[in-house]
């Protein structure tokens, strides 16, 4: 993992109970058209036995914060800035030796596509015990052994039959399943599931999320969700991050988030969420435009193009000036929007479309 010129100080010292602590994270990619800055000056922090749910669009940054938790990204053409502590332990500029010592036991990945993620080559057990053997030193049949314990516990049917087939062979809900075995056969401390109800039904969905609640109960391992539903977060997170083009824009418990929003674009998610109880004929609200390039972010809030509110607020800084969010709180929003002016487009416009 490649540094930028320093590592930059973070914004004030992070919580003694934070598990993970990242401060002033960015990250950008070289390319043949310029530089990418997809993340850009991220803070957060996560406590053991918590979830936090990151949503926003395709594009907002939140996949490539949490590879580079874990190390994941191209040191060739990938320049990353900021503190990343894990239990304490330094991540930004750790050697691959020592992130691979991290991986799977201490912080693991569950990945979109889990047909991509999971070798066609080897069958599922082989591929959920390797990972144990290396950390744990167990023989090839302890690790089987192993294997389909973890099938039983994520609810495969005959784990002891199963161990033995290849990923082709499972549905698309037993792989997700599967994936989820594999990454937590070591049970790790720190579990980031990246968008893990992709491509399911609503009823494996929902079964996969129980599956991920009771397992965190079982171990007390802290969870990142990252998710573009709403509904998925809803049922899952303690905490939420709203990401817009790198940056985070709003963040709070989800009770505050999705009760009581304060930022344009979070009221623009949840405006453009269908519900139930609305009559079938009612028209949804979308954002306008389109996300920004983050080869070129627009100057000033990066959201102020696609922004209906921009006109409140005077001077016309939204074009010129960056929000930032309140420094030490775990709630806020990074909007020019006085907090009485949010509340009253909240009362006035917002809540009645979320009612």
């Amino acid at each position: 993992m490649s540094t930028l010129s320093q590592t930059a100080a973070g914004p004030g010292t992070a919580p003694a109970s934070s598990f993970l602590s990242v401060r002033d994270l960015y990250v950008h990619f070289a390319t043949e058209d310029g530089t990418v800055k997809a993340v850009d000056g991220l803070s957060f922090d996560l406590e053991r036995g918590s979830t936090l749910g990151i949503v926003g669009e395709s594009g907002s940054g939140k996949s490539v914060t949490n590879l580079a938790v874990l190390g994941l990204h191209n040191p060739l053409n990938t320049a990353i800035q900021g503190e990343i502590l894990l239990d304490g332990q330094e991540l930004t500029g750790a050697s691959e030796r020592q992130l691979n010592r991290l991986r799977g036991k201490k912080m693991a990945m569950i990945f979109q596509d889990s047909l991509a993620a999971l070798s066609p080559f080897y069958t599922v057990g082989r591929q959920i015990a390797e990972p144990f053997m290396k950390h744990t030193g167990a023989t090839r049949r302890e690790a089987r052994a192993r294997a389909v314990e973890m099938l039983r516990r994520v609810g495969i049917p005959q784990p002891d039959l199963r161990v033995d087939d290849y990923p082709h062979q499972f549905s698309g809900g037993m792989r997700q399943r599967a994936m989820i075995a594999m990454a937590l056969v070591c049970d790790p401390d720190l579990v980031i599931a990246d968008e893990p109800t992709t491509a399911l039904d609503v009823t494996v969905q929902a079964q996969i999320l129980d599956l991920l609640k009771d397992l965190q109960q079982e171990t007390g391992a802290a969870i990142i969700i990252i998710t573009h539903d709403l509904g998925v977060i809803a049922k899952t997170a303690d905490h939420v991050m709203v990401m817009y083009a790198g940056r985070c824009v709003e963040r709070g418990t989800v009770k505050e988030v999705m009760q009581r929003p304060q930022h344009p674009y979070t009221w623009g998610l949840l405006s453009s969420v269908p519900r139930l109880d609305s009559s079938v004929d009612t028209p949804l609200v979308p954002i306008p435009g389109a996300p920004p390039s983050l080869l070129s972010p627009p100057p000033g809030c990066p959201f102020h193009p696609r922004c209906g509110f921009t006109d409140q607020v005077a001077g016309g800084i939204c074009a010129t000036a960056r929000p930032e969010l309140p420094e030490g709180e775990r709630r806020g929003s990074a909007c020019h929007l006085t907090a009485t002016q949010k509340e009253a487009v909240f009362i006035e416009q917002i809540h009645p479309r979320l009612r």
